[in-house]
């Protein structure tokens, strides 16, 4: 969920508030769990929900490591205290806490209550699993010749005539490529079936690197979490060896709300 960005005021205006998400009205904020450039998070009611929020740091833009961090740790700390929250994308700020209340949430009350109302009692979980290239690729000699052969022979070929054989090396790379593909599209679809059944909604990922098998990420109600957890444990006792599985969160559920 993102929201619109405005410039500082003049000087001695109202601060400008940089928005971190919405909750509740009447939410707990965290103890000792400062905000942006360390500055303290509150949180301003307007139609039954709450933004919270901490001064706009001036002076300078954001987007040093240290702001993505801050915003990442207030999220995280309200949701590991079992807050439900509607999590805003890097970057949202409104011009002064009068706009936060009018702007953004009378103005969207209904909405965000509906959102937080579909994410109440649930936790997003993400679920990373790669292979174990040396084994995999163990697997692929054995089970394709044609790749195989092609790599025996180009073990067997002298260092001096590497250039001569430079294609031949490019066509091993595409064809172990190409199996690595047909096995990821298997596996991951293994992975993520065996996961789902215990979660509400999935938002499977674009794997990013060619060991990758599975990034997906999923809703689960807090009383399934442990059913959860289970099943992800046995994919990891089933593919021990040949996959690397873990389950990170629980997480600010950014893949499971509206984009705007």
């Amino acid at each position: 969920m993102s929201a619109p960005t405005s410039p500082a005021p003049a000087d001695g205006g109202p601060a400008p508030q940089y928005v971190y998400g919405v909750t509740r009205s009447g939410v707990s904020l965290p103890d000792g769990v400062p905000g942006v450039d360390d500055r303290p998070v509150s949180a301003v009611e307007g139609g039954g929900c709450a933004a919270l929020v901490s001064d706009l740091p001036t002076g300078r833009p954001l987007g040093e490591r240290a702001d993505l961090v801050a915003h990442q740790r207030v999220l995280n700390a309200l949701v590991e205290a079992g807050t439900v929250v509607l999590p805003f994308r890097f970057g949202a700020a409104l011009a002064d806490r009068d706009a936060v209340e009018k702007e953004l949430l009378t103005g969207n009350a209904d909405r965000f209550t509906s959102i937080l109302d579909g994410l109440d009692g649930r936790v997003e979980l993400r679920l990373k699993a790669s292979y174990v290239q040396e084994t995999v690729l163990r697997e692929i000699m054995d089970a394709e010749p044609e790749i195989a052969e092609l790599s025996r022979r180009l073990r067997d070929v002298p260092a001096d005539a590497a250039d001569a054989v430079y294609y031949d090396r490019i066509r091993l790379g595409e064809l172990i490529a190409q199996a690595m593909q047909r096995r990821r599209d298997v596996d991951g679809q293994i992975l993520l079936e065996a996961a789902a059944p215990a979660a509400e909604a999935v938002a499977p990922k674009t794997p990013v690197r060619e060991e990758d098998v599975l990034d997906a990420s999923f809703l689960v109600r807090a009383d399934r979490r442990a059913e959860f957890d289970k099943a992800v444990e046995e994919l990891g006792r089933t593919h021990s060896g040949r996959i690397r599985i873990r389950s990170i969160g629980p997480l600010p559920p950014y893949d499971f709300v509206p984009e705007a």
